[in-house]
C-alpha cells in the first residue's frame, strides 16, 4: 500500500511538473488595455490553449506604454526559473515615438539573447511600420523581426493584429473589433487575435517541453 501511494504521488508530481509556463512580454496590447481582466490577451490565450489540451499557465508581463527598451530593462526579472517559454510582442510604442529601428533592433536582440541564455523558448511577434516615416525607416523596422528570429532561432509570428488585418474587409474589421481609440482591440477582437496566433503558441509549447 505504501509503495502504491508513493507511485501515485510520483505520478501526480510528474504530471504537475509537465505544465508549461509562458511569460507574455509586451505592451498595452499584451496587458489588455481598456478591457476587463478576463477579456485581455493573456487570459483569452490561456483559455484557448487549455481548450486545445495544453497544460499551460500564461503570465501577463505586459506594461502599457512600454517600448523595446523597457522590455529589455525588465526581461531579467521576467525570466524567473519557473518560466519555460516567452512571447515577445514589443515595438508598437517605438513606432509611435519614431525611435530609430537600429535601437529597437538592439533592444530586441538583448531580450532574445537573455532568453537564450536562460534556455527559454521564444515566440517573437512582429509588426509593420506605416509608410509615414519613409521607406528606409519602414524597411529597417519591418525587417528586424524576421531577421532576429532567424538569427536567434526563435519562432516568429508576423503581426499581433494578424487575426484582424487578415479579415476580408480590413476597414470593417478595424471598426468592429477595435476599441474607440482605434489602437487597442475589443474583447471580440482579442478572441480573433488569439485564434490566429494560438497555433504558433502551441508550437512554442512543443518547443519548450
Amino acid at each position: 500500500m505504501v509503495a502504491l501511494n508513493l507511485a501515485v504521488l510520483f505520478a501526480a508530481g510528474a504530471a504537475q511538473a509537465e505544465q508549461i509556463t509562458i511569460a507574455a512580454l509586451g505592451d498595452s496590447l499584451t496587458q489588455g488595455y481598456g478591457l476587463p481582466q478576463e477579456d485581455g490577451f493573456v487570459p483569452q490565450m490561456q483559455a484557448w490553449l487549455r481548450a486545445q489540451g495544453a497544460d499551460v499557465q500564461v503570465i501577463n508581463a505586459g506594461v502599457s506604454g512600454d517600448t523595446t527598451a523597457g522590455g529589455l530593462s525588465r526581461v531579467g526579472w521576467t525570466l524567473t526559473p519557473d518560466v519555460d517559454a516567452m512571447i515577445v510582442a514589443l515595438g508598437g510604442n517605438d513606432l509611435l515615438r519614431g525611435i530609430n529601428p537600429a535601437a529597437s533592433r538592439a533592444n530586441l536582440d538583448g531580450i532574445l539573447s537573455a532568453a537564450g541564455d536562460a534556455g527559454v523558448a521564444v515566440l517573437l511577434v512582429g509588426m509593420q511600420a506605416p509608410g509615414n516615416y519613409g521607406p528606409d525607416y519602414k524597411a529597417a523596422f519591418d525587417a528586424m523581426y524576421p531577421d532576429l528570429a532567424a538569427t536567434h532561432g526563435t519562432l516568429y509570428f508576423e503581426s499581433f493584429l494578424k487575426g484582424l488585418t487578415d479579415l476580408p474587409d480590413r476597414g470593417a474589421a478595424m471598426r468592429d473589433y477595435m476599441q474607440g481609440d482605434g489602437i487597442h482591440p475589443s474583447a471580440a477582437g482579442v478572441a480573433l487575435i488569439v485564434q490566429a496566433m494560438g497555433p504558433k503558441v502551441l508550437a512554442l509549447i512543443d518547443r519548450a517541453q
